[in-house]
């Protein structure tokens, strides 16, 4: 089965567009390492938690939303590879991230059921 990069990151409602743009020039990067497909949700129904919630996780700021996000690959070997290049491909250098990075989270997942 695949293996799959998750994205969980703070976006201001005011750089929506800015950041839909971001995610599509990542996209080409990715693909051209080996990615299957990717999403990118906007949050409009992610409500506050008393406990945990994805807004506490992300440290929610008034005026932002929460972007929730993964990427499909092949196996966990050419995601590897694909992160190995950020460094050494100038293409990564170039783009902007449109988000407070210190405050977004990420994993890599090992599917086990496919609906």
């Amino acid at each position: 089965m695949a293996f799959i990069s998750g994205f969980l990151t703070p976006v201001s409602e005011a750089r929506k567009e800015e950041y839909i743009e971001s995610a599509r020039i990542a996209w080409r990067l990715f693909k051209d390492y080996g990615a299957l497909s990717t999403r990118e949700c906007w949050g409009v129904d992610v409500p506050d938690g008393k406990v945990t919630s994805f807004p506490m996780a992300v440290k929610l700021e008034p005026g932002e939303v929460v972007v929730f996000s993964w990427i499909e690959w092949p196996d966990k070997a050419t995601c590897d590879a694909c992160m190995g290049t950020m460094e050494s491909d100038p293409r990564w250098k170039e783009m902007t991230m449109p988000f407070d990075g210190k405050r977004m989270m990420w994993g890599g997942f090992e599917e086990v059921f496919v609906g």
